[in-house]
């Protein structure tokens, strides 16, 4: 029987060598995917902890399998960290992921053929709020809204009209290509008018709630969910914050009903993030992450590309391509062989196909980690647009590729050791 003591490169000489390739890919690639960030050593040490030979089904004080002491104690310090950090009644840190948190949530409050209200896929929401080939679209009745054509931010009397006239359950808030700060008090107002409640899907945002740069949609939803690897800077999860009148129905569809036994060394590398988002180095990092994101975006727009709505409050920002002439693939691969990584992203009212939408979306979370400042985003934002300017020129790509490879050697990833 093989030793279970083993190293992965011995073991696994293929796995082994793709992690190494995936790291120097990290470390000498600008990351630039709004949703991906770096981090902490200290959360990758406890998400691969000996808690992953751990089952705790159920909740801590009433599991269903014995030898839970221990994750009982990382679970109550990930639930209280999380409310204590959001101003929360109540925290469940269970969720696998972000899409599960939104489930979880619908299975709480609705029932099969219930009316939804979630802000359109192509105008920045997300699969989850309704789009007809995810799970929220195939079993409730979606109503979408959107963003205004002149301005391509949210148009609430929009929504204030859908929801007086349709009479939605839940009215969805949130969003995964919107750059623009989000109206919650008056989403809140809205929904209350018309007898639904309010979820907001902060995925994208949590971090800056966390430390005041976005306005807090927690005194104004009855549920708010998120994932915890965005501007959070944690593991790959999710989390659902909720009024203490529905913690009990809401723990019931997470666990029996959604899922069973909870991620410990997940849920101990949340705990882990949950508690440095409080501190004030957190604050600063994500003061930095939207200046950068402002002084990108202008950069960015004095090469004369669009930028979606004209600027970004967030961590963020959409950059319409097509109106120079390409799609959002082509812009996406030709940076890449830059070494830059972004994403392909539909723009609002967009007149492209998904898979070759007219934009891309840019964020700044994962430069900001890396210590970078307004000097580089400048830089960067000069390199992007040379790209774009001369998007077959292979010339123009290799020699950004090396001022990247360059600049990336004076912000090294996980210095001190190989994680």
């Amino acid at each position: 029987m093989k030793r279970i003591d083993v190293p992965l490169r011995e073991f696994d000489p293929e796995i082994h060598a793709a992690i190494q390739n995936e790291r120097h890919r990290q470390e000498t690639g600008l990351e630039m995917i709004a949703s991906e960030n770096f981090t902490y050593e200290a959360v990758l040490e406890a998400g691969g902890s000996v808690f992953t030979n751990k089952y705790a089904e159920g909740y801590p004080g009433r599991r269903y399998y014995g030898g839970c002491e221990y994750a009982d104690v990382v679970e109550s310090l990930a639930i209280e960290r999380a409310k204590k950090l959001f101003g929360a009644e109540h925290a469940n840190v269970q969720p696998h992921s972000g899409s599960q948190a939104n489930m979880s949530v619908y299975l709480t409050i609705l029932k099969p053929g219930d009316t939804i209200l979630g802000m359109n896929l192509s105008h920045g929401g997300h699969l989850t709020h309704g789009h007809p080939l995810n799970f929220s679209g195939k079993y409730y009745r979606i109503i979408p809204y959107g963003v205004r054509k002149d301005t391509e931010v949210i148009d609430y009397d929009e929504m204030e009209s859908l929801a007086r006239r349709e009479k939605p359950k839940v009215i969805v808030v949130g969003a995964s290509a919107y750059p623009r700060t989000l109206e919650f008090e008056r989403a809140g107002k809205i929904a209350r008018e018309v007898g639904a409640l309010l979820m907001v899907d902060m995925a994208h945002i949590a971090g800056l709630v966390a430390t005041g740069e976005h306005p807090s949609p927690v005194p104004h939803a009855e549920f708010v969910t998120s994932t915890t690897h965005k501007t959070l800077r944690g593991p790959r999860s999710g989390i659902v914050l909720c009024r203490e009148s529905f913690a009990k129905d809401l723990n019931r569809s997470v666990f029996p009903e959604m899922q069973g036994g909870p991620l410990v060394h997940i849920i101990a590398a949340k705990a882990v993030c949950f508690k440095e988002a409080g501190t004030e180095e957190f604050r600063k990092y994500i003061q930095q992450v939207v200046r950068n994101a402002k002084v990108l975006a202008a950069r960015i727009a004095s090469r004369g590309f669009r930028i979606v709505s004209g600027g970004t409050d967030t961590h963020l920002m959409l950059v319409d391509v097509f109106s120079k002439g390409i799609n959002g693939k082509q812009a996406e691969e030709a940076l890449d062989r830059a070494g830059i990584t972004v994403n392909k992203n539909a723009i609002p009212f967009d007149q492209n196909p998904p898979m070759t939408p007219s934009g891309i979306r840019v964020g700044t979370p994962a430069l900001t980690t890396r210590g970078m400042r307004e000097s580089e985003m400048e830089a960067i934002g000069d390199w992007i647009a040379d790209i774009l300017d001369r998007i077959d020129d292979e010339s123009v790509q290799k020699r950004v590729k090396k001022e990247v490879e360059l600049l990336c050697e004076k912000f090294p990833l996980y210095p001190k050791k190989g994680v």
